[in-house]
């Protein structure tokens, strides 16, 4: 029987609502073989993880997801198979982008409380590990409080940058991200391509990718249909970049996506993480 893995999911030390030890734990209670915790733009929860997988069935796969700039889109790039001597120096560089991402998102905050919405930041942060939030703790307080019927809703009604309330934090740029996470001896992986990018702008982005470093892509995705995926594993085949995939898991945040199958029929193989090991 094959064995499958989870290369992408978030904890409590982002925009997840499970702790490290909740991932691992449920990783192993249904079957997967490995888990990846790649929590946005912070090692906070690796200690407690890659404590909770010793002696269980799961291999422990310690990641960052960093959220980086390509020509004015955002673009995420996971950095996989992170060594605690590595975790200082990525805080490090992350501590400027979380400076300007806090008060990108305190911002928000402001307009729509000036909009009517009775929404407080510091009330948010203070129920976050580290005080460290993003748009979806937002998006889940506006849904809590009954101004938006999802999470989903939230985004697509008020925090999109279309709708004028949300004006996006600089980032740091995706081929700097790579190079930065290759010289740590860490995977480089681009993750849900086609969320931020069409064909011809991924075309465009991945030579030079590749030259960084890039070493593989999200091809199996939980949001993903099939013709999407099968695309993905055609244009990974063609620049010779490795397939990834994940579930992009949540928890309640994210509650259509389940940890390991998606939305059911998710299926990445074990074999892919040993394939994407340094």
């Amino acid at each position: 029987m094959e064995k499958h893995c989870d290369l992408h999911t978030h904890s409590i030390f982002s925009d997840g609502s499970y702790t490290p030890a909740e991932l691992i734990r449920e990783a192993e209670a249904i079957g997967l073989t490995a888990i990846a915790l790649t929590d946005h733009n912070t090692v906070a929860g690796l200690p407690d993880f890659v404590a909770a997988a010793r002696g269980s069935a799961v291999e422990a796969v310690p990641g960052v997801e960093f959220s980086t700039d390509y020509l004015g889109t955002e673009l995420h790039i996971l950095a996989l198979f992170v060594k605690p001597e590595h975790y200082g120096t990525i805080t490090d560089l992350l501590e400027d982008a979380q400076r300007r991402k806090d008060e990108s998102n305190a911002d928000l905050v402001e307009k729509l409380r000036r909009a009517g919405y009775d929404i407080d930041y510091a009330e948010i942060k203070s129920r976050t590990p580290n005080g460290q939030i993003n748009r979806a703790h937002i998006a889940a307080e506006l849904t809590d409080k009954g101004y938006t019927e999802s999470i989903q809703a939230a985004f697509k009604q008020l925090l999109s940058p279309k709708h004028g309330l949300y004006v996006p934090p600089k980032r740091i740029g995706a081929y700097e991200a790579i190079r930065f996470i290759k010289s740590l001896g860490c995977t480089a992986v681009l993750a849900h391509p086609f969320l931020s990018m069409d064909e011809a702008m991924l075309r465009q982005f991945l030579p030079e990718a590749a030259q960084c470093g890039l070493d593989a892509m999200e091809v199996y995705y939980a949001k993903y249909d099939a013709a999407t995926t099968a695309l993905a594993v055609q244009i990974a085949e063609e620049y010779g970049i490795k397939p990834s995939g994940g579930s992009d898991f949540h928890g309640k945040n994210k509650p259509d996506i389940a940890l390991g199958w998606g939305r059911g029929g998710l299926k990445v193989p074990a074999a892919w993480c040993d394939a994407l090991k340094p």
